[in-house]
């Protein structure tokens, strides 16, 4: 859920068409994990709202594009070459766009898409969802950014963004922006109407 702040403002709903899932290339111990990911490709089928991910065939990353091809709905793929070549890219996806990097990779990533997800994952999952969160801080971007904290993975998390908060290096506006759920059909429900904070990153006088 999202807390209420005086420097978020919820805009009218926004039409999701595309959304951008980062989550693991492995499944993870619990159950729960793949299940989180088939769920949300059917509620992503269901919805008419078209994935974008990194493209692979393995792990969480493999399960959800499946479960949105077999629902009907349509799977785009953003992988760099590299990884290409070494033969873990979805071969069944509606598209796949081969970039050269994985900075381009990101960056197509946040253009096509209207909304991002972050599902459990290692460090690439982290590192991909806090680049779209930071772009959002910094005002170039107006797209919902989102948790599925499935069997509590990300606990530890939004408890670090508490702490930054408490210590002054995040605006609290930024942390409550963030939809953190625990059940795929309610957070895609929110994502039309999720409240985004209307200022950018501040630079108070202390920090110049």
């Amino acid at each position: 859920m999202t807390i209420g702040s005086e420097q978020t403002k919820t805009k009218s709903a926004r039409l999701i068409k595309k959304l951008c899932v980062f989550c693991g290339s492995s499944f993870g111990v619990r159950f729960e994990y793949r299940e989180a990911a088939i769920q949300l490709g059917r509620h992503l089928a269901n919805s008419g709202i078209a994935l974008v991910y990194g493209g692979a065939r393995v792990g969480l990353m493999g399960v959800l594009a499946d479960s949105v091809l077999v629902g009907g709905g349509q799977a785009i793929g953003v992988m760099p070459r590299s990884l290409v070549e070494k033969v873990i890219a979805h071969t069944a996806l509606t598209q796949l766009h081969v970039v050269e990097s994985m900075h381009q990779r990101k960056a197509l990533m946040v253009d096509l898409a209207g909304a991002f997800v972050l599902l459990p994952g290692g460090f690439g999952s982290w590192e991909e969802f806090c680049e779209v969160v930071t772009w959002l801080q910094l005002g170039l971007h107006q797209k919902p950014c989102d948790v599925l904290n499935v069997a509590s993975y990300y606990d530890a998390l939004m408890s670090l963004t508490a702490h930054a908060v408490a210590e002054g290096f995040l605006q609290a506006s930024y942390r409550e922006s963030v939809i953190v759920e625990e059940n795929p059909q309610q957070l895609l429900s929110q994502l039309g109407t999720a409240a985004l904070p209307m200022e950018g990153k501040w630079v108070t006088t202390k920090e110049r």
